[in-house]
């Protein structure tokens, strides 16, 4: 697919409170151990715990609030717009509340799958639908922490198979508290370890039919 915008800002667009209400919101939630796709719900061993903080290692939360969903959406659907992306998507999954540490970090990655969702439960919604669009909302100010950046990789493959050097794109505009940055989740990204400090963000994916 070829497009000309890999991702889309708003500096500063959610409010210290929202973002402060978030996190309070969030830290009075079960918090549980960030996983990827392949290892599902299930308790793991703990090579394959070792094995997945190779890949990622941070704590979060999930969260399905409507007054986050609201506060939230109207920027996806902007970003959408004014990039020229015009993906048809229709719903979104659960808010991932996400707490990057000292030394806590997620590698590189893409969101989206090779295959639409099929849930044990036919009726879910999600079924038959991809990740179309990924959104990222700092809720912590970059003076509170070191390290932690959000960097992008926009080439068409996993860039551990290539130099990184040559193609990465760091998000500076996500630094200030309440920023956003919306990007089509086939993007390549990673967060590189938090050096001082805690990283307090939300992720949501908006979901939709596959690509024709």
């Amino acid at each position: 697919m070829n497009i000309s915008n890999y991702y889309w800002h708003f500096p500063a667009a959610l409010t210290p409170k929202f973002c402060d209400d978030v996190i309070a919101y969030a830290n009075s939630q079960e918090e549980v151990m960030a996983r990827t796709g392949g290892y599902g719900d299930r308790k793991l061993k703990k090579e394959e715990i070792k094995d997945l903080k190779r890949k990622r290692n941070s704590d979060l939360v999930w969260l399905n609030d409507t007054w986050i969903y609201k506060e939230l959406h109207p920027y996806v659907h902007e970003a959408n717009r004014q990039a020229g992306w015009n993906f048809d998507w229709e719903r979104s999954e659960s808010c991932q509340f996400t707490k990057y540490k000292h030394n806590q970090y997620y590698d590189w990655h893409c969101d989206s799958w090779d295959k639409p969702y099929e849930r044990k439960n036919k009726d879910d919604p999600d079924n038959g639908k991809i990740r179309k669009l990924s959104m990222t909302c700092q809720l912590t100010d970059g003076s509170e922490y070191t390290g932690g950046e959000l960097e992008f990789d926009f080439r068409n493959y996993d860039p551990h198979m290539r130099d990184e050097s040559q193609h990465l794109r760091r998000a500076k505009e996500i630094l200030p508290k309440g920023s956003i940055i919306v990007f089509p989740s086939f993007v390549w990204h990673r967060v590189k370890p938090v050096t001082a400090g805690t990283r307090y963000s939300l992720v949501v994916w908006h979901l939709g039919k596959p690509f024709k």
